[in-house]
């Protein structure tokens, strides 16, 4: 019997391969190198694909993306505040659970970066952790929009464009900046700017975390061999897996900076 199986399975995988074979012929392959470079262009000049705001003025998709998404973490956060929490119990359902693990890790990483004040903090890296999830799990949805071009365009997510990650890292060095004055006033302010590129550092690599996944899914897609169904699952194995790393990454450093610039000086122990 289970040699029969393994037959079976092998027979079935075979037929898999040769399908995806013959399918990525009949389809035409998949995109070419010329996709991938405007791709990468557009993602930093936006020269290519723009979308009217109401004929009032062209705008890039990331920002169409930026209000999307955002728009969507407030209407379900209004959503839970107003219909689940009332509904919270002392034994917890599924739910419930879910989101006090949630909300408890980035707490408790708040905490154990800066134990004196992590009120703020805790708010802030649940915030950020949350929209680099979500942005980025955006994308798999595919929304397609008109560009000013004609063309039909997929909206990005959103801090796979430059203008996204630069102001996501430029926050997150106000937030430490916040800690270093409410605990050490302007001596925080000059420890806090010994670190001058750390919202450039924390906005590029963002950026080129949250890009470099969507030119593996486009270099995968214009493979001959993998152009027909494997995409889809690579796509969306790379996707979520660029959001828990990013969305870990950037809270970690903004609460482990935060930490560094709060310890109290010598002269206020």
């Amino acid at each position: 019997m289970d040699r029969n199986a393994k037959k079976k399975g092998l027979i079935f995988f075979a037929c898999i391969a040769v399908l995806s074979f013959v399918g990525s012929f009949l389809t035409g392959g998949g995109g070419d190198g010329e996709s991938v470079r405007v791709l990468m262009r557009d993602a930093v000049l936006h020269e290519t694909n723009k979308i009217s705001l109401f004929g009032i003025m062209d705008i890039n998709p990331g920002l169409v993306s930026a209000y999307v998404v955002t728009a969507a973490i407030l209407i379900a956060a209004l959503c839970i505040r107003i219909f689940a929490v009332p509904r919270f119990k002392m034994v917890p359902g599924k739910l419930q659970s879910a989101l006090e693990a949630l909300v408890g890790f980035f707490d408790n990483l708040a905490k154990s970066s800066s134990p004196r004040i992590n009120g703020f903090l805790g708010a802030y890296i649940f915030a950020a952790g949350v929209y680099i999830f979500v942005g980025t799990v955006f994308e798999l949805l595919g929304v397609q929009v008109i560009a000013t071009n004609g063309a039909s365009v997929s909206l990005p997510a959103p801090l796979s464009d430059i203008n996204g990650a630069l102001m996501l890292g430029c926050l997150s060095y106000l937030v430490i900046l916040s800690g270093g004055i409410a605990k050490n006033g302007l001596r925080g302010v000059g420890l806090t700017l010994k670190e001058f590129s750390l919202p450039i550092s924390m906005s590029f690599r963002l950026f080129g975390a949250l890009l470099s996944g969507a030119l593996v899914t486009e270099l995968v897609y214009s493979a001959l061999f993998l152009s027909y169904g494997l995409p889809v699952v690579v796509g969306v194995l790379f996707t979520l897996l660029h959001a828990l790393i990013q969305a870990y990454v950037l809270t970690m450093l903004t609460a482990l900076f935060y930490g560094e610039v709060s310890e109290p000086s010598q002269k206020n122990k």
